[in-house]
């Protein structure tokens, strides 16, 4: 994974978190479904991953109840994590401990760990989203609400 690629999906996933209607934070589409809220604040934790991977450090992050406050996170953690990658990007190739018995090269390790989970949920979070009638942004494109 490179900054580049970062960088990219970052933006896309502010726009989907911009979208978040706050009032809707407890809302969720079925009983074993995540809150609205609790998904969007685990999309907008995910960019904190590179930083923990990188440094082999464990942390929660905190929630939050407001729309203001989840998209301050987001940045916050894009910010520090950015970094974080842009300081390994020579160790890519290295290999790292994934569990006790596996072991893969830190690129691999981050394109699972960050991109796909973090591509899942945003899929996820458009769900929602077009299930309470909030337009969806294009990750990759135009959405169907902007083409319209």
């Amino acid at each position: 994974m490179t900054t580049a690629e970062f960088d990219e999906e970052m933006l896309s996933t502010r726009k989907l978190l911009e979208r978040v209607p706050e009032d809707k934070f407890g809302w969720q589409p079925h009983e074993k479904s995540l809150t609205l809220g609790r998904l969007a604040n685990h999309v907008a934790a995910i960019p904190m991953y590179p930083s923990l991977v990188i440094h082999q450090r464990r942390t929660r992050p905190a929630g939050a109840a407001s729309k203001v406050e989840l998209l301050e996170s987001f940045n916050r953690n894009v910010a520090e994590d950015r970094a974080a990658l842009a300081g390994a990007e020579d160790r890519m190739n290295q290999v790292m401990p994934v569990t006790c018995t596996v072991s893969k090269p830190l690129g691999a390790i981050l394109r699972k760990a960050v991109m796909n989970h973090l591509i899942h949920h945003r899929g996820q979070l458009t769900v929602y989203l077009r299930l309470l009638d909030v337009a969806v942004p294009g990750m990759y494109g135009p959405s169907a609400d902007e083409r319209s």
